[in-house]
C-alpha cells in the first residue's frame, strides 16, 4: 500500500511540474500572438476604411504635365504626412517613371493640393488635386499611365489619352 502511495505521489509531482512547464511555455506565445493579432486587425481596419477613386484626368505631352483629381470615398481620413510619402507613377503606358514629391514642380516631381481642405487632412468627401511633370508623358492621342499609392498599400491606377 505504501508503494502505491509513493507511486501516486511521484505521478502527482510529475503532473504539477509538467503543468508548470506547459504554462510557462504557452503563455508567452499567447501574449505575443494577441499583440500580433491586435496590430494586424488595426492595419486591416485602417486599410478598409481608406478608399479612393480617380475622378478626372488630363495630360499634355507638349508641356509634360498631368493633372489628376482623386476623391476620398472611404470612411477614414488621410494625413498630409501620409500623402507626402505616397508614390506617384506617371508616363506613357509601358514607359512610366516614379515621381518625387515636391512643393514646386520641376521635371520628375509631383505636388498636390487638398481641395475644400479645412484641417490639413484629406477627409472623406474631399478631393486631392495632383499635378505631375515628366518628359515621359506621350504626345496627343497616346495612352498615359497613372498610379497613386498610399503608404498603407491602398492604390488606384488608370490609363487615359493625352491631350494637346
Amino acid at each position: 500500500m505504501s508503494s502505491e502511495a509513493i507511486t501516486t505521489a511521484m505521478f502527482l509531482i510529475a503532473a504539477v511540474i509538467s503543468a508548470g512547464v506547459l504554462i510557462n511555455a504557452v503563455f508567452p506565445v499567447i501574449y505575443s500572438l494577441s499583440g500580433t493579432i491586435s496590430s494586424s486587425s488595426h492595419a486591416v481596419d485602417e486599410r478598409l476604411s481608406t478608399d479612393i477613386r480617380i475622378v478626372a484626368t488630363y495630360a499634355s505631352g507638349s508641356n509634360n504635365t498631368a493633372k489628376i483629381w482623386i476623391k476620398n470615398v472611404g470612411t477614414g481620413r488621410v494625413a498630409s504626412t501620409e500623402i507626402d510619402k505616397a508614390d506617384v507613377f506617371l508616363g506613357a503606358e509601358g514607359d512610366f517613371t516614379r515621381l518625387t514629391y515636391s512643393t514646386s514642380l520641376p521635371e520628375g516631381t509631383w505636388k498636390y493640393e487638398i481641395l475644400e481642405d479645412t484641417n490639413g487632412q484629406w477627409d472623406p468627401g474631399e478631393t486631392l488635386y495632383i499635378e505631375g511633370m515628366t518628359s515621359k508623358i506621350p504626345g496627343v492621342g497616346d495612352v498615359v499611365y497613372f498610379q497613386f499609392v498610399l503608404p498603407t498599400g491602398v492604390y488606384r491606377s488608370t490609363t487615359f489619352t493625352a491631350g494637346g
